[in-house]
Order: structure tokens, then sequence, then C-alpha cells
């Protein structure tokens, strides 16, 4: 099946699964979702992410962290650059999410990274989402 943005998807599928109120997800892995993921997990957003080898592409389990009442640590998730719209900055005009309480996941030459360490590596990029 082709997909025109693997992105949304890798979005929608945490945003149903919270929205659920699901512990885990899975999602089929490629190796940007698993970049994404990685990034999630250092940014304490969710719990853990496993990879599953299934003999094709591979899935990727995340495990969503939930706070001592029972809420999900993640409450939006937000798409930026789309397949019809792409959003490129330069690393002066990098995005800050909810004055730093958030983070926005950038695509630039040295790979996938947060804002701030894209401000650290002096790179701009395509803006991928908002993650708060």
């Amino acid at each position: 099946m082709s997909m025109t943005d693997p992105i949304a998807d890798f979005l929608t599928r945490i945003r149903n699964a919270i929205q659920a109120n699901h512990r885990r997800v899975d999602i089929p892995a490629s190796n940007l979702k698993k970049r994404m993921a990685e990034i999630l997990y250092e940014q304490k957003f969710i719990k853990n992410y496993i990879l599953i080898e299934d003999g094709k592409q591979g899935i990727i389990r995340i495990f969503l962290k939930v706070d001592r009442n029972g809420k999900n640590i993640i409450s939006v998730l937000k798409r930026v650059s789309t397949p019809g719209r792409r959003y490129y900055v330069d690393v002066e005009n990098l995005p800050r999410v909810k004055n730093n309480m958030g983070i926005a996941m950038i695509s630039t030459s040295k790979g996938v990274m947060t804002e701030r360490q894209a401000r650290r590596e002096n790179v701009g990029g395509e803006v991928l989402c908002y993650i708060w």
C-alpha cells in the first residue's frame, strides 16, 4: 500500500491510541519513524519503544506514558510541513513550542532532531511537527 504522508500516519496512530486510552501502539517502521520514536523517548514523551522484525519492513511498538492521574503526557501532536506545503526555516527562525515546554521535530541535513539540537548544531531545515 502506497502512503502519501508517513509522518502524518505516525502522528495519527499515536493520537488515536491516546484518544482510545491504549497503553501501546504499533506503527509500520521506517528509518524516519524510528528516529522520531527515539526523539520522543529521549524527550520523555513516551515510556519506551521497541523494534519488532516481521520479515517485511518491521514494526515500531511505542509504549505511551501517563502521569499520576492517568492522563497522557502527550496532549497535542501537530503536523506542520505537509507533502502539499513544505515549511522550511533557517537557524535564526527555528520555532519555540509552548515557550520551550514542547518540541518541534526538524528534518535537517544532519538528520532529524529537535529544534534545540538544531540550534546547537547551527542548522535549519523542514519543520515536521510540534509536540506538547
